[in-house]
């Protein structure tokens, strides 16, 4: 696959001032500044309903690089640090109406050939009425781009509206709909585990692997969004979008190509082919938890309902769920899906469970347990291959699992990139393989929607501790385990 070169551009970042754009976006631009991948013009336009104190804004910024930065970093980059914040500039838009846009119209007309990226970190009720004021300034050429934060929308219905929007102003080419999972080391690294290792593809199947368990486990609770989370629930937050995602990648079949529509297609059967639910397999496979009050760690928490200061909230913090995927490749292969808040640990892994020997020729006290393959995402992100090995020793066989480990951060001594400094760049080469496309968006939408509309009478909340693992034992066939840390 041929990569496009930077252009010359303006980022400009509606909600600039917010905490992503402190904490990921402008960082993650710093970082490949540093690193000379941005040896080119371009100019950052942070976008505040209210503020207007640039110097402010930019010591704010600097401040947030810092801390992405290691000790170092700061001590080697500390001009070149100061060069890239003098690059943002403040622009105050109190409302998105053509009258407002002039400032904005003033600094993007001072190079009409520079790329125009249009990064949307706003709640996306807000899109529409952007993408009209753009409209309406004439801001939008053949070769601006949008960048799409989630949540794009709550259901199937309000989701096809907001793309409807988006769709009048941008072509889908334009449309970059961002999930940060899919920037990870580990995650990009599965492709090539999957697709350059003959080890592995050919044992990935329903005749080599016993299930799969894909797991994003919080520790912290809802914190400051429990306004917009008590409205959603931990199936919309993380299942449909980051936990599908990831589910595609390991499933899907091996693309012709790198070509990201190529790529796309593979991920759009994946999701086409998952089992729909009906209101008795719901039952049987789904398990929706809110946490109440534990420890995590040395910290005594509160309960879900005390963090929203609501007491007659039925949203759930945690789901577990066994699904399958309905074609040759998986048939009746169990994929256990967890995610949780207010759970023992953070972390995100996706285990590969291998089949045991049709045949044991060791005694059956000492049966071999599973291989397993771990992708770890977060908080290290590493891949390990545990297999069995003899323990060293008189007196027959005793085995232990061993793990032979590929550790990014050993292997690879330079720093870890983060995974919002991969999709800008992909973004500003104009490569969507990362990104989703609108029919698998759509697609995600359907299979999920009939399980967020009929859960909450078939799957009864099952309440648990903070700082345990959650109820998932609940759909567990007889002799699986979780995998844990």
């Amino acid at each position: 696959m041929e990569v496009n070169k930077i252009k010359p551009f303006y980022m400009v970042i509606f909600g600039g001032d917010g905490d992503l754009a402190k904490r990921k976006i402008i960082p993650a631009l710093c970082h490949r500044f540093l690193d000379g991948q941005l040896n080119l013009p371009f100019e950052i336009l942070v976008i505040s309903r209210s503020m207007n104190d640039e110097k402010a804004i930019r010591s704010v910024f600097t401040d947030f690089i810092k801390l992405s930065c290691t000790a170092d970093e700061k001590t080697k980059f500390t001009k070149q640090i100061k060069e890239f914040v003098g690059k943002i500039t403040l622009l105050t838009i109190p409302e998105n109406k053509l009258d407002s846009y002039g400032p904005l119209t003033d600094h993007l007309i001072r190079n009409k050939e520079w790329e125009r990226v249009f990064y949307f970190s706003v709640p996306s009720s807000a899109f529409g009425e952007i993408c009209q004021a753009l409209d309406a300034a004439q801001l939008i050429t053949s070769t601006s781009k949008v960048v799409l934060e989630k949540p794009l929308g709550h259901d199937l219905k309000s989701s096809r509206e907001i793309n409807s929007v988006i769709s009048a102003s941008f072509k889908e080419y334009q449309i970059f709909r961002i999930d940060h999972y899919l920037g990870k080391e580990t995650v990009q690294n599965l492709m090539v585990l999957r697709f350059a290792n003959p080890l592995f593809e050919r044992a990935w199947n329903a005749d080599n692997i016993d299930n799969i368990q894909i797991t994003v486990a919080e520790a912290l609770g809802v914190e400051s969004r429990a306004g917009y989370y008590d409205n959603t629930g931990a199936l919309l937050d993380m299942v449909q979008n980051h936990l599908l995602q990831l589910l595609c990648l390991i499933a899907m079949e091996p693309p012709a190509t790198l070509d990201p529509d190529t790529v796309r297609n593979e991920k759009l059967k994946v999701i086409q082919s998952l089992r729909p639910f009906t209101k008795k397999t719901i039952a049987e496979n789904i398990v929706r938890g809110q946490y109440t009050r534990g420890r995590v760690g040395a910290d005594k928490v509160n309960s879900y309902l005390e963090d929203i200061q609501k007491y007659e909230s039925e949203t759930e913090t945690f789901v577990a769920m066994k699904t399958y995927i309905d074609n040759w490749r998986w048939k009746n292969t169990p994929i256990y899906l967890r995610t949780g808040k207010r759970m023992k640990k953070r972390y995100s892994d996706i285990v590969i469970n291998f089949k045991t020997m049709p045949h044991s020729i060791f005694p059956e006290s000492n049966y071999p347990l599973m291989n397993k393959l771990i992708i770890r995402l977060q908080p290290d992100e590493r891949i390990e291959l545990v297999q069995l090995s003899k323990v060293p020793g008189p007196g027959g066989y005793r085995f232990k699992p061993i793990s032979l480990e590929l550790d990014f951060l050993d292997s690879f001594k330079d720093r870890m990139p983060d995974a919002y400094e991969r999709l800008i760049i992909d973004v500003l080469r104009g490569n969507q393989t990362l990104f989703m496309r609108y029919d698998e968006l759509d697609s995600a939408w359907t299979w999920i929607e009939y399980i967020s509309r009929n859960w909450k009478k078939e799957v009864p909340i099952t309440l648990y501790e903070s700082g345990s693992w959650g109820p998932g034992d609940l759909i567990l066939e007889h002799g699986t385990k979780w995998q844990t840390r």
